[in-house]
């Protein structure tokens, strides 16, 4: 049986790789992240040591994923010099690709596959963390939710790659 081709793969070509930079997981809901150098990705159920993990197997949301990018312009937008990754309540940074076109895409971080499922948007408690006009600042500059297909390990340095769909 062939496979049905992804329409979304023609947008493949204009993502280049990336490197993970920062990681972070929270262990209880509404805690502050902890950064990590290294987390475990387990399929179906996301990232080890964060909160999702135990409450979302299956979720479309098991991971988080912002790039340095946005978040330079997020910080442009609220005239923060600089922003704790943090306090934006992603799993991971990513920089050096155009992270909005992997949505609905497959790509590997470290050895973990995931499948991007839906754009990230920014929550209430943005207001909180980055003050009046925090959603505002985020709006198009959010990331990206996913899910882990296969499990594996992420490092900071890691790179983040596109996989083509017909691979799997």
């Amino acid at each position: 049986m062939t496979k049905r081709p992804n329409p979304l793969d023609k947008y493949a070509r204009f993502v280049n790789p990336g490197v993970v930079q920062w990681i972070g997981v929270r262990p209880k809901r509404k805690q502050p992240l902890q950064s990590l150098e290294t987390v475990d990705a387990v399929a179906e159920y996301g990232l080890a040591g964060d909160h999702r993990m135990i409450k979302t197997p299956g979720s479309g949301r098991q991971v988080t994923l912002i790039s340095q990018e946005f978040i330079d312009q997020i910080q442009h937008f609220t005239g923060y010099e600089v922003i704790d990754p943090a306090i934006l309540r992603r799993n991971i940074v990513v920089s050096g690709l155009n992270l909005n076109c992997l949505r609905r895409q497959r790509f590997r971080v470290g050895s973990a596959l995931f499948e991007a499922t839906q754009l990230c948007h920014p929550c209430a408690r943005m207001e909180e963390a980055l003050g009046t006009g925090g959603v505002a600042a985020m709006i198009g500059h959010g990331g990206i939710c996913a899910r882990i297909l296969e499990s594996g390990v992420i490092k900071l340095g890691d790179t983040i790659t596109v996989v083509d769909s017909t691979e799997n």
